[in-house]
């Protein structure tokens, strides 16, 4: 069986590079974009240096329609085609982007930017081709404050809150042509995103004071769940939002 070609918007920190690196290491070819050429370049030397020929680097703006549509359109020259598409890139927003009185609508408009129009954008780009073949994957990469409110993350839970509903209209819309479409929905997980917050011993011990399993997710857990979603084991899911939570939201 042929490599899936697997893009991955986000891919040189974090959740995107565990996720990356995963579907390297079992055989996948993968075109991966970042914001940041430095980040991408340490990635390639650091943990894909096994797999140069397996995997594509590329830097651009998931919020700016001109990168992404490069991404896509160097993928399909490049490659050939894309299977699967797996909108991780994210951001939570900065200090000040706390609750909606006091969040300057510059930080809005960054979080709901990459959050929301990023995956919007990827999703645009990629669908006619993925129609053409009537086949194709997209995981949209949300959180589980798309259920539940993250305090003072007003804007933040917004835009995941944003990406459910969008996994769904997809799922709706494009079912009929075999393309699938889910959301997933980590809640804490150890990335340098939520480093500042876990490295405080107090702020780790109420965010485990919440969690039933009393431990924080790691990448590699977000990108085992990645690997479901776009594998043949996941072909009745559909406009789903697995949620994967240490048992968060179950309180």
């Amino acid at each position: 069986m042929s490599p899936r070609i697997v893009v991955v918007t986000g891919a040189a920190s974090g959740n995107g590079l565990a996720i990356t690196s995963r579907l390297l290491s079992r055989g996948d070819s993968v075109v991966a974009f970042d914001v940041s050429a430095q980040a991408l370049a340490n990635c390639e030397a650091e943990y894909w240096a096994d797999h140069r020929d397996a995997v594509l680097t590329t830097v651009g703006d998931v919020s700016n329609e001109a990168d992404v549509g490069c991404l896509i359109d160097l993928a399909l020259k490049e490659r050939g085609r894309v299977d699967v598409l797996i909108n991780n890139a994210g951001i939570t927003g900065g200090y000040s982007a706390t609750d909606v009185h006091t969040t300057p609508l510059s930080e809005f408009d960054e979080v709901m930017a990459v959050n929301v129009r990023g995956v919007f954008l990827g999703c645009h780009a990629v669908l006619p081709h993925m129609l053409e073949r009537r086949a194709g994957v997209i995981v949209n990469v949300a959180s589980v404050a798309g259920f539940v409110a993250f305090p003072k993350r007003a804007a933040y839970t917004t835009s995941k809150g944003a990406v459910m509903q969008l996994t769904r209209s997809i799922a709706v819309d494009y079912a009929h042509a075999g393309i699938r479409c889910n959301a997933l929905c980590p809640g804490m997980i150890e990335t340098p995103m939520t480093k500042w917050r876990l490295d405080q011993p107090d702020l780790r011990a109420q965010v485990l004071a919440r969690i039933p399993q009393n431990e924080i997710g790691t990448t590699d857990d977000v990108a085992a769940a990645a690997e479901f979603l776009l594998s043949d084991s996941a072909r009745y899911m559909n406009g789903s939002a697995l949620v994967m939570d240490g048992g968060y939201l179950a309180i």
